[in-house]
């Protein structure tokens, strides 16, 4: 028996090694068809290239993404990379105290655009 023990710690080795990542790459699928299935008008995405954008209309295999006002971009279903969540933070208008870097005309020594 102990002559046979190097051979089947090898094969269980092998096993585990070839067992693991299908498990997990059937995981990540599963997930991934879920998204596919979540998607729904007006849901934030982003793609795998890293364009953000709400869904503006589904297809046979495709996305439409309105990604600007009036800019709707047709891409392929697999490239949604993950559901987002509408930005939430505080946006400072022009001309108010946040440090934006847009010059107001006030004479701030700081101000660059001169």
């Amino acid at each position: 028996m102990e002559q046979f023990f190097p051979l089947i710690l090898l094969v269980l080795v092998f096993i585990v090694l070839i067992l693991l990542p299908a498990r997990q790459r059937k995981k990540m699928q599963a997930k991934a068809a879920e998204l596919q299935e979540s998607l729904t008008i007006g849901t934030p995405v982003m793609l795998t290239s890293g364009i953000h954008g709400t869904v503006a209309g589904l297809g046979e295999g495709t996305v439409d993404l309105a990604i600007s006002p009036g800019v709707v971009i047709t891409v392929a279903r697999p490239a949604v990379m993950e559901v987002r969540q509408p930005a939430t933070g505080a946006i400072h208008p022009e001309g108010s105290s946040g440090a934006t870097g847009i010059a107001d005309g006030d004479g701030d020594p700081t101000d660059r655009t001169r």
